[in-house]
């Protein structure tokens, strides 16, 4: 794995120079012989052993190779203790999603963590899911009541963020019994990302952050797998006989997720312009279901990209919907990433 410090040469080009940041497991910037400093892929990138950059020995360097000096003992590392918390052990692992800017996420960089939250060892597997290809990212042992680092996301990332996958096993040096192994899979909708109330305060990180548990308690499954029928007649079994009332549609707002991976669950083989069209199609149906039911405000997510869905959404608004003002969404809500259509007052 590329650190700071490394070495490095370009492969698609001649020179290379010194890594100085790792700005995520794909992408760092190179400071080459000219002090300037470039954002390059990890995979155009070939590490290069030091001595290949080794220039002339100096009179002091020959003097030392002449007359070595004898190496001094090499003492044995020092391990780590192993921290353990009282009331910590029960299995439980955690997904977070750490922005550099909890008020407007997408202004910086969102830095993935996995987080073993108990007096475990675990030994992990990340993996990408996109299309029907599992993509190995990283596998390892995570220590007791410690987090790890596996990867940053860039605002680019967010509209095509693929499908996380974890298997991890849990042991104790000294156990009683043995636990299952846990296999989870995150899939995240890109709207959470502009939403600010999506990053809350937590106990792992002074910055507020998107914290998701990878191993709901039994408890929370047999909830998940109950019918929403079942769950109507729990409810009803426990509650005092009421006299229905007549159920009234909300009127008020509607809101629509222009995302593409929102809309078709696989974009492989389609062009821009053909995705902007879907898209386009879905907005003129929202709008004019949203005019024909009297809805007073419809929110069209498009998020920031490089702006041209939200510029096809604004003209058609100023063309074929003059008759209605529009705005910016509440930044609080959905940051810079959405436009509020007023069709009521």
């Amino acid at each position: 794995m590329i650190k700071v410090g490394d070495r490095v040469k370009f492969m698609n080009d001649v020179g290379g120079g010194v890594v100085t940041k790792v700005v995520s497991k794909s992408l760092v910037h190179v400071e080459n012989e000219d002090g300037f400093e470039i954002p390059t892929l990890v995979s155009d990138l070939v590490v290069i052993a030091d001595e290949q950059y080794a220039e002339k020995p100096s009179v002091e360097q020959f003097a030392a190779q002449a007359n070595p000096k004898k190496p001094e003992p090499v003492s044995e590392p020092v391990k780590e203790e192993v921290v353990l918390i009282k009331g910590n052990d029960k299995p439980n692992f955690q997904l977070a999603f750490v922005p550099e800017n909890s008020q407007n996420p997408l202004e910086g960089t969102i830095k993935l963590y996995l987080i073993n939250d108990s007096n475990f060892s675990v030994l992990y597997h990340f993996s990408e899911l996109k299309g029907s290809e599992y993509t190995s990212k990283e596998a390892g042992e995570l220590e007791p009541n410690t987090k790890l680092w596996l990867d940053s996301i860039a605002q680019v990332d967010i509209a095509e963020l693929p499908e996380y996958f974890f298997q991890l096993i849990c042991y104790r040096e000294k156990a009683s019994q043995l636990e299952r192994p846990v296999e989870a899979s995150v899939k995240i909708n890109p709207v959470k990302f502009y939403k600010s109330g999506s990053f809350v305060s937590n106990e792992f990180f002074n910055e507020k952050a998107m914290v998701m548990r990878l191993n709901p308690n039994p408890m929370e499954k047999v909830v998940e797998a109950l019918t929403e029928k079942e769950v109507k007649k729990a409810v009803s079994a426990k509650e005092p006989a009421r006299k229905r009332r007549r159920v009234v549609e909300n009127t008020d707002m509607l809101e629509v997720d222009l995302h593409i991976h929102e809309l078709i669950d696989d974009t492989a083989g389609l062009s821009n312009k053909e995705m902007l069209d879907l898209q386009m199609k879905h907005f003129h149906e929202k709008m004019d279901e949203a005019i024909k039911k009297r809805i007073k405000k419809a929110v069209f997510i498009h998020g920031l990209g490089n702006g041209t869905l939200k510029q096809e959404i604004r003209r058609e608004l100023t063309h074929k919907y003059r008759k209605y003002n529009f705005q910016d969404a509440s930044f609080q809500e959905y940051g810079y990433g959405a436009t509020m259509v007023i069709l009521h007052k």
